[in-house]
Parts: structure tokens; C-alpha cells; sequence
């Protein structure tokens, strides 16, 4: 059988591209930066809000939950009210429940707030995808999705950057504020340039499909965010919540394959490329944001860099990420675009495999390069993925199709995330009794009287210090084993990518929607 497919039709003719590909990007960039923009504001939200540390942490669940729950049903609500009327009122709500988190006072109403703003934003991303995918042809795709990707995967990096500074120069209510302009320039961009797809005033919602894989994605959610505070399995919450996610679920699949009219259409996973492509966008999503949840801990804590010095130093993984992303986009449809993805992961791998032999003295300047390494591993992975993933996918799937895909890359940022955060801390603990046990009077090197000055394990201060070296070293050793997990993941995934076939280049998708006027 062969691996290449036709794409027959010809290249829509689009007015004003360039104009409306600039105001759906600044929908998506502020809806990436705020992923992980609050993150560095927490403690003094904290703070201004009097709550614990357990209670503070609702406020990122709330956003988390609500936008995985609302990622899915967008290419519905396009559908049948309008991609344009749901993408400016996403951009409104987001914007509005922006402003009222800075102005929150208390706990419950920031929790709620970022609860709406979850809501609204969750179809940002995916309706401006669509929107992206459908002015563009399949030749000038790569471009557009260079761009897309740019604001998507550059967004988390700059988040704390950012975050950061408006904390600690102004205050954390800017962290919401600074929407406002971008959301206001990207409104006023849509109702200016992009005209209304045809409504499906027919479209009738499936509830039951909607309501299971919600409560499906809600449960997993919080299993993944609160999993490591409640110890996981010892805990009764996250006993039930493992237990709902696994039943909804299965519930969501039997409908969905038994259905007349099932709220994911099952059809979409008979394209070969867009279901092979939902596996990689999920391990690019863990494999991604995982090692940004570990380098901002490890550049902090164990190296010590301020925030900003932070962002800074991990800020050339974005400049790497732009600028491969900009350079694949040009080599989409001359060169094969798995090649791309076998170079992708083989970059992203042996960043990975560096890292493995870091500890605190390692020098900025090896940080800088490997960053980059990873970023520019990921804009040979983002890219070709996105557009051979939609390349055979009808434009009548579309909306669905790209709400799924984020949902996948979104689900497996919080596995990651949740995954090697768990492994720091258990990893810790066992290490730190294992170098422990080489800790007794019969070791040599405690003979030294230049060691038994400082680490006399015989005083207090001594112990404590000893303790203290101890749990740096363990720490080191936790992350090393999760930067060897992350690389592992990589290496897997590059002989998978020979089960995507090569789309034919010569022609262009006929049924693309009119989204300019």
C-alpha cells in the first residue's frame, strides 16, 4: 500500500490574509501567556487574598479544569452559532473575567473568576486554528501554522518572564490586566476582517457524549493537580476521582461508537494521520511543559536564580522554538515532513540526554545552548505535526478535529506535569535514604578535618548542614531521572513517526470555508 495520499481541489483565494492571521495570533498569544503567567504571581495573591497554600492552588485548578472542559465542544458552538459570533465572545468573556480577577478581593471571587476566564479562552486556540487552516492552502500552511505555533508553545516560556516582572515592578493584578489591550486589538481585528461561516441552525448538541467526556476530563484534571498534595491513592478524593474519570469515560467511548450522532464524531479517527498526530501532539505536550515545570524549580531552587534571571536564561528555548518553526514552515511541502518530525524528536532527545548530566554548577551558557536545542527540537516537531495532521482531515471536521487535537496536547501537558512532579518527590525520598546510608562513623571521608569542621555529624549544626547537602544531592539525582524519562520518551516516538503517511504536495484541499470578506 502506498504511504502518499492526494489531496485534490485547488488553493482558496483569501483577502486581507495577512491581517486576520495577525488578530487571531493575538487571540492565541494571550490566551497561551496566561497557561503560566499567574504561575509566578501566586505567592502574593496569596497574600493579598489570605489563603493557604492548599486554597491558592484552586486558583490554577479552576482555570485548568474549565478550559479542558470547553476545549472539545468549540467545533460544535462554531458550527452552530458561528465561528466569528463564538470567537468574539470568547475574546469578550476572557477579557471581562481578566479584569474582574484583578479586581478580586478575596479567594472565591479570584476562583470563580478564573473559572470564567477557563471557560471563554478554552476555544481561542482551536477557532483560531481552524480559522488559520481554512484561509491557508496546504502549500502555504506551514507559514501560517509556523505562526500559530510561535504564539502557542512561546507563550509558556514568556509567561513567568513576564508574570514576573509586572509582579514584582507593579503589581499582580497586571498579570490579568495586560489582556485587556491585546484582547481589545484582537476583537477589533476579527469584527474588521473575518466574516461569519455558514450556521448550522439544526445542530443539536449530544448531551450525554458532552456531559461523560466532561466529567471525564474534569476528574482526570483534578486526579493530576491535587494527586501529589493528597499522596495520591492514600487519599479518598483522588480514590473517587480516579474512580468517576475511569467510568465516565468508558461511558464516553461506548456511546460514541454506539450512537447515531455522538458528540465526537468517530469518523475523525479513520484519518490515519490525525489519529497518529493526536499521540505525538500528546507527548509533545508532556514532554514540553514538563521540562519547563522542572527547569523553573531547578534554576530557582537548586541553582538560585531570581525569577527573572529564570526566564532570561530559559529564554533562548523560544528564540530556538521561533526560529525553526519559521524556518519549517518554508521546508513544508519541499522536504518530507516526517523527516522533519525524525529530526524533531532527535533534537528534542539529545537536549534531554544533557541535561541528564546537569548539577548546580552547571554554567548559564551550556543552559542557554540546550534550551535552545529543545525549542528548536520543537519547531521541527510542532510544524509538520500540525500540518500533516489536518492535511486529509475534511474542512467539515475541522472544528472538531483542532478542538481534540488541543485537548490532547492540553491533557498531556497535565499528565507530564503531574507525572514527574510525583517522581521528584518519591524519587527524592528514596534517594536521600540511600546516600544516607553511607552517612556513619566508618566512612573515611568524615576523617577529614576540614569535613568534620562543618559536617560534624557528631553537633546539631552539623547534622542540619549534612542533612542540607544531602537532600541537594538527591534532589539532583530526582531530576536527572526525570530529564533520562522525558529523553526515553523521545527516542520511542521517533521510529512511531513512520506510521504517518506523506500527504501529496501538488494540490490543495477544495472545501475550505470563506472566513474574509
Amino acid at each position: 500500500m502506498s504511504n502518499t495520499i492526494a489531496i485534490p481541489g485547488a488553493a482558496p483565494v483569501v483577502a486581507n490574509r495577512g491581517a486576520i492571521t495577525a488578530c487571531v495570533i493575538l487571540a492565541v498569544i494571550m490566551q497561551a501567556l496566561d497557561t503560566t503567567i499567574a504561575n509566578v504571581a501566586l505567592p502574593y495573591i496569596q497574600g493579598s487574598v489570605s489563603a493557604s497554600a492548599d486554597q491558592i492552588n484552586w486558583v490554577l485548578t479552576s482555570y485548568i479544569v474549565a478550559a479542558a472542559i470547553m476545549t472539545p465542544p468549540s467545533g460544535f458552538l462554531a458550527a452552530r452559532f458561528g465561528r466569528k459570533n463564538v470567537l468574539l465572545t470568547a475574546i469578550v468573556g476572557f477579557v471581562a473575567a481578566s479584569v474582574l480577577c484583578g479586581l478580586a478581593q478575596s479567594l472565591p471571587q479570584i476562583v470563580v473568576f478564573r473559572l470564567m476566564q477557563g471557560l471563554f479562552g478554552a476555544s481561542l486556540v482551536p477557532l483560531s486554528q481552524g480559522i488559520l487552516l481554512d484561509i491557508y492552502s496546504v502549500e502555504d500552511r506551514g507559514r501560517a501554522m509556523a505562526l500559530f505555533g510561535v504564539s502557542v508553545m512561546v507563550g509558556p516560556v514568556l509567561g513567568p518572564v513576564i508574570g514576573g516582572w509586572l509582579t514584582d515592578h507593579i503589581s499582580w493584578r497586571w498579570v490579568f490586566y495586560i489582556n485587556v489591550p491585546i484582547g481589545m486589538l484582537a476583537f477589533f481585528g476579527i469584527v474588521a476582517f473575518v466574516s461569519e461561516t455558514t450556521k448550522e441552525v439544526s445542530a443539536k448538541l449530544d448531551w450525554f457524549g458532552f456531559g461523560t467526556l466532561s466529567l471525564a476530563i474534569a476528574t482526570l484534571q483534578l486526579f493530576l493537580d491535587r494527586g501529589e498534595q493528597l499522596d495520591w491513592f492514600s487519599s479518598a478524593e483522588i480514590q473517587i476521582e480516579a474512580l468517576i474519570c475511569a467510568c465516565a469515560f468508558y461511558l464516553f467511548l461506548v456511546h460514541t461508537f454506539t450512537a447515531k450522532k455522538s458528540f465526537v464524531n468517530p469518523r475523525l479517527f479513520l484519518d490515519r494521520n490525525f489519529s497518529v498526530s493526536m499521540f505525538f501532539i500528546f507527548v509533545i505536550g508532556v514532554t514540553y511543559l514538563a521540562s519547563l515545570a522542572l527547569m523553573t524549580p531547578y534554576l530557582q531552587t537548586l541553582m538560585g536564580y531570581p525569577v527573572v534571571t529564570a526566564g532570561i536564561v530559559m529564554g533562548p528555548r523560544g528564540v530556538g522554538t521561533m526560529v525553526c518553526m519559521f524556518i519549517v514552515g518554508r521546508l513544508i511541502g519541499k522536504v518530507d515532513t516526517r523527516l522533519l518530525l525524525f529530526l524533531g524528536f532527535s533534537l528534542t532527545a539529545w537536549a534531554m540526554y544533557d541535561m541528564t548530566g546537569w548539577t548546580p554548577d552547571v554554567s548559564q551558557w551550556t543552559i542557554v545552548c540546550v534550551g535552545f536545542i529543545q525549542g528548536a527540537g520543537l519547531g521541527f516537531l510542532f510544524v509538520p505535526l500540525t500540518t500533516i495532521a489536518f492535511a486529509t482531515l475534511p474542512a467539515s471536521m475541522r472544528g472538531e478535529g483542532t478542538g481534540l487535537y488541543n485537548l490532547s496536547r492540553n491533557i498531556g501537558s497535565s499528565v507530564g506535569i503531574a507525572v514527574v512532579t510525583a517522581l521528584i518527590t518519591e524519587n527524592v525520598q528514596s534517594n536521600h535514604s540511600s546516600i544516607a546510608a553511607y552517612v556513619t562513623p566508618f566512612n573515611h571521608a568524615f576523617n577529614a578535618p576540614a569535613v568534620m569542621q562543618n559536617l560534624d555529624p557528631m553537633k546539631a549544626a552539623g547534622r542540619a548542614a549534612l542533612d542540607g547537602m544531602i537532600t541537594t544531592q538527591a534532589t539532583i539525582i530526582a531530576y536527572m531521572d526525570d530529564f533520562k524519562l522525558l529523553m526515553i520518551m523521545s527516542l520511542v516516538s521517533i521510529p512511531l513517526v513512520m506510521l504517518l503517511r506523506k500527504p501529496a504536495s501538488n494540490a490543495a484541499p477544495a472545501d475550505h470555508a470563506a472566513v474574509m470578506e
